[in-house]
């Protein structure tokens, strides 16, 4: 095995405790990333210690969001929306392996290296979908159906609440991975947090253990149901925000 104390330093930073079986299913993730990413676009980060850093203690990060950690202790219902290389999801599956996991990307071939990935590492309760959020969001079988949604997808909170929420049970939470100053954005994002039956709860803000690299969680509660208009279709989630 690779020398990973920087791995486990952050994991003592988040008292997150892993048993030898869980770091070696982090090394053979990170073995087939970077394996497939010669193949295929999954991620600019490829160096062994970034990825430790950037991919892996960056998704466990959300053990700082209290409500976040109770529904991961407790083994809830997780919904990871454009999770891309399956981040974060993948890492909190393998350090909560309680939690029972949907990876959703829209791109086919991320979700065929996301099955590669849960085959290779043996994991149970775990599924990625193939599948735009907006159009998804609106089937029985997952529309508000999980207790915490997560993303670290690139978007505008208020677009990101659009497309997440309607995945939330009522008391679930949100809670996206945001970067930067993200204080104007959440202001603006009020407005389609509350249309959509959700409330912003608190922000957790931090740096990633081992890095300089600033992190938000916004966690927003689910307080009512997601009004049936929403998501709404043909791109207007991102091309006319609420």
């Amino acid at each position: 095995m690779r020398d990973n104390t920087v791995f486990r330093q952050g994991l003592e930073q988040l008292n997150i405790c892993l048993s030898s079986e869980q770091f070696l299913l982090f090394e053979t993730y990170y073995d087939l990333l970077v394996e497939k990413n010669k193949v295929m676009n999954l991620t600019a980060i490829t160096e062994y210690e970034d990825v430790l850093i950037k991919h892996f203690l960056d998704s466990l990060t959300l053990v700082k969001s209290e409500k976040a950690l109770k529904i991961l202790n407790e083994g809830g219902k997780v919904i990871d929306i454009g999770t891309g290389a399956g981040f974060p999801g993948i890492p909190l599956k393998i350090a909560f392996p309680k939690i029972k996991v949907t990876l959703m990307d829209a791109l086919n071939k991320r979700i065929g290296f996301l099955n590669e990935v849960i085959l290779s590492l043996g994991l149970k309760d775990i599924e990625a979908v193939h599948a735009r959020g907006e159009e998804v969001a609106r089937k029985d079988q997952y529309r508000e159906k999980y207790d915490l949604c997560v993303s670290r997808a690139v978007a505008k909170i208020n677009s990101l609440s659009e497309l997440c929420l309607p995945f939330v049970k009522v008391k679930g939470f949100f809670v996206p991975y945001k970067s930067g100053n993200i204080d104007e954005e959440l202001e603006e994002g009020k407005n389609a947090i509350g249309k959509l039956g959700g409330k912003s709860d608190e922000v957790v803000r931090f740096a990633v253990p081992l890095s300089d690299y600033e992190r938000s969680l916004v966690v927003i509660e689910k307080k009512s149901n997601t009004p049936s208009q929403y998501p709404r279709a043909g791109g207007k989630v991102f091309n006319k925000p609420l």
